[in-house]
């Protein structure tokens, strides 16, 4: 019978980092591990939207060593922890029950299979992309192996993630040259003599790769090559993802009167009320989401001629503008555009788990509501 792996604190984080790299998250934000020892045993996690008292209670009651938010527990520094205001009382409740706490925020909300693209699918888009493209955290790594050794690198360098290029992986070119080099008198080369000048066949194999995986891919690249000293290169990027980033426009599958669509948004996010800038005189068909608060995305919608923009948290002076460009602005509420969360990370983490054969619960926090309510 195998024996039964131990996971621990800093194995869901990487889990999640791999999911929904921090790097991605905006430069303000405060994602990762918020509080806890890294090494600690986990063995049931709960998910939940935001951290509060009542989120932590609830995970002492179920025994839980690890809570995963969306809304981060420590968002600005603090310059005090006490009982005195909410964060402080969770921290203190936390620490004595030994539960650690990570968040996904902008991170989540900009990854591929991440909080927008769940919020897209929930009312039925296809077809999407993300609303606004920035610049990808990508170099190109550029290495020279001799001839034979080249699938062996190169399945090193895809075990950590290398070579990922949109929905395709294993991305990779390979040329043929010749290298040349004169081995020092104290060296054991793998090719040549110690003292003589060498001219030998090689490839040059090229692969793109996320800044953050950097130390890992250079790490696998230096285990897998024969070499005794490794020449490689790397390369910044400015290219643009189309698999990431803030916000998600598609179609819907047959255009709908902006009254229908209303009903539809009202239906697949449990709201009974919503609020509506604009007027549309053709059908609704090309929607753009952004889950929380994404009226800085009003441009991006137009730019890329969406009838619609679906989010949370718009003010008056958003509506305004959005009225008089022709642009119907739904507000669904911060709250109705990101609980979604929950109950797809969950999801994520257990198939993530049950991949890697770990003991891990995932539970599902219920009972979160949101702050406002329309009297």
């Amino acid at each position: 019978m195998a024996k039964q792996k131990t996971v621990r604190v800093q194995d869901v984080g990487g889990l999640i980092n791999k999911l929904y790299p921090q790097s991605l998250a905006e430069d303000w934000d405060n994602v990762g591990l918020q509080l806890g020892d890294p090494a600690a045993i986990v063995e049931r996690v709960l998910v939940c939207l935001d951290v509060d008292e009542q989120v932590i209670a609830r995970a002492e009651q179920l025994d839980a060593q690890l809570v995963i938010s969306h809304h981060p527990l420590i968002y600005r520094p603090l310059k005090k922890i006490t009982p005195a205001d909410e964060a402080g009382r969770a921290i203190f409740h936390a620490m004595r029950q030994r539960i650690s706490v990570i968040s996904a925020h902008t991170n989540l909300d900009r990854a591929k299979n991440g909080l927008n693209d769940w919020l897209a699918a929930q009312l039925g888009l296809q077809q999407t992309i993300p609303l606004e493209q920035s610049v990808a955290d990508l170099l190109k790594l550029v290495a020279f192996v001799p001839f034979g050794h080249e699938e062996a690198v190169k399945d090193a360098l895809f075990s950590v993630g290398a070579g990922e290029i949109g929905d395709y992986d294993q991305v990779s070119f390979q040329s043929s040259g010749r290298g040349g080099f004169r081995c020092g008198a104290e060296t054991t080369p793998y090719i040549g003599v110690p003292g003589e000048a060498e001219v030998v066949e090689e490839s040059r194999l090229e692969v793109v790769l996320p800044t953050a995986l950097t130390a890992k891919v250079i790490a696998k690249l230096l285990k897998a090559h024969p070499y005794e000293e490794v020449a490689f290169d790397l390369y910044p990027l400015v290219n643009q993802r189309t698999d990431v980033g803030l916000g998600r426009i598609g179609r819907l599958v047959a255009p709908l009167e902006l009254s229908e669509f209303i009903d539809k948004v009202k239906q697949n996010l449990g709201l009974e009320l919503l609020r509506v800038a604009g007027q549309s005189k053709r059908p609704i068909q090309k929607v753009a989401v952004c889950g929380g608060s994404g009226a800085s995305l009003i441009s991006d919608a137009l730019r890329q001629g969406a009838d619609c923009l679906i989010t949370g948290d718009v003010k008056y002076h958003d509506a305004q503008r959005a009225r008089s460009e022709g642009l119907v602005l739904i507000d669904a509420g911060h709250f109705a555009t990101e609980i979604l969360m929950v109950k797809q990370m969950s999801k994520q983490l257990r198939l993530a788990a049950t991949e890697r054969q770990w003991p891990l619960e995932i539970i599902e926090m219920t009972g979160e509501e949101d702050p406002f309510r329309w009297i």
